[in-house]
């Protein structure tokens, strides 16, 4: 079968497409600094500015000299590559058929995407020690359905405390524990409808200042689970199709795709991660 027609960029800015649709944790990860990924290995630098002093003005006084700012440099290391390696019929054919491309590469986004939340819901270890509530080997509990909503708010006021801002607040939960969640008023009066605005994938509601996300890709450790919050400047994630490449197999009378997907994610404000270990209880 001929490939002449096959158009690379078609296929990975589809993968791409779906690939977005299909994340969770890093749909609430900041992508401002994804910068121009090339290959496995790549860095993206992140630079911040250090704190402000402030001072107090007196009429008819000289203010003190300006002071010099401080910055500080992250490294956003590109250390995770992922890939896909599918056989199709006619990939001539697939590419004038939506259908047939659309099903492809949404099973290949799907894939990909659960990879890299995996990886990104293993972050929770980067989280500041006095954000933590419950450790893996002394996870809190709950008691009655009630108490799910109340963690959430003990959530809540590590992030206050860390001076984290209002806006923009997540927290993605088991499914077992949103169940826990629709059982108590204060969360389902408290629910967004889909008619006000659009979701995010995973969002189910707001509660406690949280837009509340879920996701079976919550780490789960020693019988904990690891349920993470924070805020939009809380995590950097970026990611790139970088190949996508039509092949004849040697032993197959087939076409053959295949892709690889190159990202990295990174804690950039470890006060404002907070994180939850709470073990599921048997009635749910």
């Amino acid at each position: 079968m001929a490939l002449n027609n096959f158009i690379p960029q078609v296929w990975s800015a589809r993968l791409l497409e779906n690939l977005e649709k299909n994340h969770v944790f890093a749909g609430v990860a900041n992508r401002t600094y994804e910068g121009d990924i090339r290959a496995c290995g790549d860095q993206v630098k992140i630079n911040s500015i250090g704190p402000i002093s402030i001072g107090t003005y007196t009429k008819n006084t000289n203010i003190e000299d300006p002071e010099t700012l401080t910055d500080a440099q992250m490294v956003l290391n590109i250390d995770q590559a992922k890939y896909f390696n599918f056989q199709i019929d006619d990939v001539d054919a697939a590419q004038q058929s939506p259908k047939v491309m659309d099903a492809a590469m949404r099973a290949a986004a799907y894939a990909l995407a659960d990879e890299a939340d995996r990886f990104i819901a293993n972050l929770y270890s980067q989280a500041a020690e006095k954000n933590c509530i419950g450790t893996s080997e002394t996870p809190m509990e709950l008691e009655d359905a009630t108490e799910a909503y109340q963690y959430l708010v003990q959530l809540a006021v590590k992030l206050d405390e860390a001076n984290v801002p209002q806006a923009g607040r997540w927290v993605i939960v088991p499914a077992w524990f949103h169940a826990a969640l629709l059982m108590d008023p204060r969360f389902v009066q408290a629910g967004t409808s889909a008619s006000d605005r659009i979701l995010r994938v995973g969002e189910v509601g707001e509660a406690a200042g949280f837009t509340i996300l879920t996701s079976n890709n919550v780490a789960l450790d020693q019988g904990a689970y690891k349920i993470m919050c924070g805020a939009e400047r809380t995590i950097a994630y970026a990611e790139q199709i970088t190949e996508v490449s039509a092949y004849r197999p040697e032993k197959r009378f087939a076409d053959a795709l295949k892709g690889l997907h190159l990202y990295g994610a990174k804690v950039v404000d470890s006060d404002a991660l907070a994180v939850l270990s709470v073990k599921r209880p048997e009635t749910l």
